[in-house]
């Protein structure tokens, strides 16, 4: 594994070390990137040993098969990567990257697993996550496996999955009458109040925040370097990814970065799609308006709950890379969404999460208009499994079980016939 060469802000372009636990940049609070030294990686890492490693393990290595691009650390580890790649029953070109497969059921682990591996290995105590459920879910698990606090705060109206993976993992579990971003700033009010109070360094809680500690976005990349170690090493033309905090999209981009710098895949990037809710679109309200970052989203509602983030705090990130790649940012309704999930799961045999068919959703809206062709390869991001929705989608389309008498009734401790 590299050792890190130090912390590079996306904004000015300062380095921080690495040494200890880092936030934003201290001097315009960019997020900050992982940068190795790429002439040693250049000569200790390749194609063909991260085919070896994961040849030689007696287990799945996971998305830690790409050891090689990662930072030199003990990896607290529940099977996280090397997600399936589907291809669809209806469009040749049309190739489905299932992150349901994932533990806690979506493609935060990814995230979240290095995020509290690198946790355990500063020797953090406690981790604080403003969610919009499924980053979470993944925190509260991979806490759990690390030994470390995890303190969750999340929309009171949050699918009842996190909720419960919240609190059977053991976390501190708050629900916040509001959105990610008032959960945001109850973790930075208490984070600040932690300080004030002069509460011990120890058990100052850390925020995990998207984008604001620089490794939740090395897990992430790791989608960047399997689809295209499944493809054969080389590129799709597009990218389908659901974009709310749009961590995925932003760290994929980084992959492709580094695989180009080490020489292991050539040719063109693809066309990278950022997709969206129109009941909280402040990406695609930003790319239709020519903006160079979004502004907030105002009274946000949909039913694909990770979607529902109302000022991605990487957006101009994400602005920049849809279009250097020649890609855009599509937004769908509810509806549309809706009626997507039940098309893949009748005609494909998928359970598509909201996220997820909102890109398939934006997918069918280009193909109709000619943007796209169907043997257009192209790679669709999945990400999350639909089963962690179940009472949201069932809300959603009004789906009741059936209320059905029992046939006998305690009463006094005798059961009595109706």
């Amino acid at each position: 594994m590299p050792k890190i060469a130090y912390l590079e802000c996306a904004r000015c372009g300062h380095h921080v070390s690495a040494d200890t636990p880092q936030t934003l940049c201290p001097l315009d609070a960019g997020s900050l990137y992982v940068r190795y030294d790429m002439d040693e990686l250049r000569r200790t890492a390749s194609r063909d040993r991260v085919a070896e490693r994961a040849a030689a393990s007696p287990r799945s290595l996971g998305m830690w098969r790409y050891a090689d691009v990662l930072p030199e650390v003990e990896p607290v580890s529940l099977g996280e990567g090397w997600t399936p790649m589907l291809q669809s029953k209806r469009y040749s070109g049309l190739l489905v990257k299932e992150e349901g497969a994932n533990p806690t059921g979506t493609f935060k682990a990814r995230g979240l697993g290095l995020a509290v591996t690198m946790a355990k290995h500063y020797g953090l105590k406690h981790l604080a996550v403003p969610s919009a459920g499924n980053a979470a879910s993944a925190l509260a698990a991979y806490a759990a496996a690390a030994g470390i606090k995890a303190h969750l705060y999340m929309p009171q109206d949050v699918p009842l999955a996190n909720h419960l993976e919240g609190v059977l993992y053991g976390a501190d579990v708050t629900l916040v009458d509001g959105l990610i971003s008032d959960c945001a700033r109850i973790v930075g009010e208490t984070i600040k109040a932690q300080r004030e109070a002069g509460t011990p360094a120890e058990d100052i809680w850390f925020d995990i925040s998207t984008l604001k500690e620089p490794f939740r976005v090395e897990g992430k990349k790791t989608m960047g370097y399997e689809l295209v170690e499944q493809l054969g090493w080389e590129y799709p033309d597009a990218v389908f990814y659901p974009t709310g905090g749009g961590v995925g999209l932003i760290g994929m981009w980084k992959a492709f970065e580094e695989m180009e710098a080490l020489g292991w895949v050539s040719g063109k990037r693809p066309k990278m799609y950022a997709l969206q809710a129109t009941g909280c679109a402040p990406i695609a309200t930003a790319y239709d308006a020519g903006a160079a970052a979004s502004e907030f989203f105002q009274n946000a509602d949909t039913v694909a709950a990770g979607l529902r983030v109302p000022k991605p705090y990487g957006d101009s990130i994400i602005l920049d890379i849809v279009r250097n790649s020649g890609g855009s940012v599509v937004a769908s309704t509810d509806e549309e969404i809706l009626a997507s999930i039940a098309d893949w799961a009748t005609n494909e045999g998928l359970f598509l999460s909201p996220e997820g068919a909102a890109a398939t959703a934006a997918y069918d809206k280009l193909i109709a208009s000619g943007e796209l062709k169907s043997t257009d390869r192209v790679v669709l991001f999945n990400t999350g499994a639909g089963l962690k929705y179940v009472d949201t989608i069932a809300e959603a389309i009004k789906l009741r079980r059936p209320q059905l008498l029992p046939k006998s009734l305690p009463v006094g401790g005798i059961i009595t016939p109706v």
